[in-house]
């Protein structure tokens, strides 16, 4: 169970260094439209969605490369700490 712990503090952690970044930015370009809608009262669902979706996808092939290589190394660290995990070490 020693061995478990900390590849599951470092999955929690590294999902969060992963989501948390593209989850605020697209809040804020969501909140942003939605200010832009409420003052000019076009409430068209489309307008809402593409820009979320450009900076989403932007932001996947900016730091796309970056969490592979951080998932590479955490799989890594994992097949190198299975044999203790299934000794129960």
């Amino acid at each position: 169970m020693d061995a478990l712990s900390p590849l599951v503090r470092d999955a929690l952690l590294l999902t969060a260094v992963l989501c948390l970044p593209l989850l605020v930015l697209v809040t804020a370009v969501g909140t942003a439209i939605a200010i832009l809608q409420a003052a000019t009262q076009v409430q068209e669902q489309t307008l809402t969605l593409l820009p979320k979706l450009l900076v989403a996808g932007v932001m996947v092939a900016g730091c796309g490369a970056f969490a592979l290589h951080a998932c590479a190394a955490l799989f890594a660290e994992a097949v190198v700490a299975l044999p203790q995990i299934v000794r129960g070490a």
